[in-house]
Formats: structure tokens, C-alpha cells, sequence
């Protein structure tokens, strides 16, 4: 992807909307491209959050482990969604399994660097954090949804 597809790419997705210029900006000097093919995992739950992904086609399963080594579907994201909150809370250790249901591309930060940018500028911090639990309820109302589907 060039510098510059890149570039249109993030400042289209649906997370940064509500971001101002001037964070979208140093927010897309740390971000990068990525490919995920059919039944990759993003992320597998307990294993440390080292990402935080931006969705830009392809479909993505939230899942969470049974007792008995199966996995329940919470959620199915696609473009425009993310995958990752669990890396700027301690212990930074995914919640969650993300696994790709079909090919999936999109734009990736590294944890490490995104929470230090959230730690130097800490309005930006704190828009994250705003988009991020709105990112959380939604995913708590997908577990609530879940629970009942199993209990009927």
C-alpha cells in the first residue's frame, strides 16, 4: 500500500471520525497495514493485547472460550469496526479471541507506541478512550444478547 493509499485509508475509517485533524495526523505517522486470511487470529484470549486494529473489509468473530475447550460467537465485525480495547488497560491481555471469517485487510497500531502517544498528548487519550468504550458497551450488550440466546 503507498503512503498515500494508506493515508486515505485511515482518515476514512469510522473510529477517526470524531478524532481532529491534528490527532488523525500523528495517529497515522504509527499505523500500518494489514492482512489477515480466513481463521487467522488476531487476537486469542489471555495472550498479551500487542494491537489494535481498524477494520477496512472482511469480516472479523469475537469469541470467547467454553470450559471445554470450544469458543461461543459474542460478535461479528467488519469494515468500519475495531478489534482491541484490552491493550490500554493492565494487564494488556485480550479479553477476547478475533479471528478472521473471511479475508480481511486493514490498518494496525502497535500498543506499546499508541499508549505512549495517548500518555504525551492526553486529549488524544482521552477521545480514545470515549471511542474505545463506546467500542466496550457494545460489546457487553453483544455478551448480554449471547447469554440469553443460550438460556432460552
Amino acid at each position: 500500500m503507498t503512503d498515500l493509499a494508506l493515508l486515505g485509508a485511515f482518515a476514512s475509517h469510522a473510529f477517526l471520525e470524531a478524532l481532529s485533524e491534528q490527532h488523525r495526523m500523528r495517529l497515522a505517522s504509527g499505523v500500518n497495514p494489514f492482512r489477515a486470511a480466513p481463521g487467522e487470529y488476531l487476537a486469542r484470549e489471555g495472550e498479551p493485547a500487542q494491537a489494535f486494529y481498524l477494520i477496512q473489509s472482511g469480516h472479523v468473530g469475537i469469541g470467547t472460550h467454553l470450559g471445554k475447550g470450544g469458543t461461543a460467537p459474542i460478535q461479528t465485525l467488519g469494515p468500519g469496526d475495531v478489534v482491541g480495547w484490552s491493550w490500554l488497560l493492565p494487564p494488556y491481555q485480550w479479553q477476547f479471541d478475533a479471528r478472521a471469517i473471511d479475508s480481511v485487510q486493514g490498518l494496525v497500531f502497535d500498543a506499546a507506541w499508541l499508549r505512549d502517544q495517548c500518555e504525551q498528548d492526553h486529549e488524544l487519550g482521552y477521545h480514545l478512550l470515549k471511542q474505545l468504550l463506546t467500542v466496550v458497551s457494545g460489546r457487553l450488550a453483544a455478551c448480554r444478547i449471547q447469554q440469553l440466546d443460550i438460556y432460552k
